[in-house]
């Protein structure tokens, strides 16, 4: 088959890949879309450590299913699916618990981390456990299907915050993520939603797809413009889906007296923290990772039109052109939001 390969940092080749066996419990997809991440841009460079050389990456995926191993039940070749980008092993006692993305034995598609290595989805076929696998409503394209993976951390992000019914809610950084959460906040019940950023283009899609107000970072004090619009309380609940110094420090200074700060942006692997805000003002700060089985009610919000992703798809384009994407995504090429690579 082929596949788009990271020979080395940097460096990506579509070359054929050989199709291993199926193993027990084993479906293999014919892949009819898979969105580049933001970290698969990470891992382009090696800056992560988690794509280490020679890897197919990719986890944000949906296609057809092209074989079955014999134990399978449930499913036939042609259903149109997509996966988490998830593997749990479904032993552990956090599995047990349906924690599965705290699963002691997670594995990530598309990931080599010198603990394990995962082939991901930027490839005509990737094998994943059935267990994994969703149907798609019809309403629902491939491409579409696609960013299910990136809807998933914002629902799962959501259901992180305190009952969100009319609270107010302050998103810092309106990137990928943060555009979702919003749309996953507002179908939440959340009730005013601020918006954060330093890119204006940014903030005017964030009033189409269900900000009430925006604010536009990097010229002033952004946290004291969050208090202003929220008549000098703060927000109640605070999402930061950047990961970085100064974004974590506007949003602990954005929320609430007794609110809480749900962290999704994991940029920097350390950042200080305003110790004496959050204890003296009794903040919340609640970590999020990945998602935790909110897939079925994802593609609900995608068919019902609760969740748009149309305008945030940039290009749908052939897999022999995702060297070419990469490197306009990693150049951060103005406009650029999600590029998607069909093989």
């Amino acid at each position: 088959m082929k596949a788009l390969v990271l020979k080395e940092y940097k460096r990506l080749v579509v070359e054929d890949v050989s199709v291993g066996p199926l193993g027990a419990g084993e479906v293999r997809i014919r892949v009819r879309a898979c969105g580049i991440c933001g970290s698969d841009i990470h891992g382009y460079d090696g800056s992560t450590g988690r794509r280490r050389p020679p890897l197919v990456m990719g986890h944000e995926a949906a296609g057809e299913i092209a074989e079955l191993a014999p134990d399978i039940a449930g499913y036939r070749i042609g259903d149109r699916v997509t996966f988490d980008s998830t593997i749990s092993c479904g032993r552990c006692g956090f599995c047990r618990l349906g924690r599965i993305n705290l699963c002691d034995n997670r594995r990530v598609l598309g990931v080599s981390c010198g603990e394990y290595r995962q082939d991901g989805a930027f490839a005509e076929f990737v094998t994943v456990p059935a267990r994994i696998l969703y149907r798609l409503p019809d309403a629902v394209s491939f491409e579409h299907a696609a960013m299910v993976e990136a809807i998933s951390i914002a629902v799962h992000a959501v259901s992180r915050s305190p009952q969100p019914l009319g609270k107010s809610a302050a998103v810092i950084g309106a990137g990928m993520i943060g555009l979702l959460l919003i749309q996953a906040a507002r179908a939440a019940g959340f009730g005013r939603i601020i918006a954060v950023d330093v890119d204006p283009d940014r903030l005017l899609l964030a009033r189409t797809l269900g900000a009430d107000e925006t604010i536009l970072a990097g010229g002033g004090d952004p946290a004291a413009a969050v208090r202003e619009r929220t008549g000098g309380r703060g927000a109640e609940v605070v999402f930061e889906v950047v990961g970085s110094p100064d974004t974590l420090t506007t949003a602990v200074q954005s929320a609430a007296k007794g609110g809480a700060v749900v962290l999704v942006g994991n940029l920097t692997p350390q950042v200080p923290l305003p110790l004496q805000s959050v204890v003296t003002r009794e903040i919340s700060l609640l970590g999020s990772c990945a998602s935790c089985g909110e897939y079925p009610l994802c593609l609900d919000l995608l068919a019902g039109g609760a969740i748009r992703v149309e305008p945030l798809i940039s290009a749908v384009a052939p897999l022999a052109d995702g060297p070419a994407w990469f490197d306009r995504l990693y150049a951060r090429e103005k406009g650029l939001m999600k590029v998607i690579l069909v093989p």
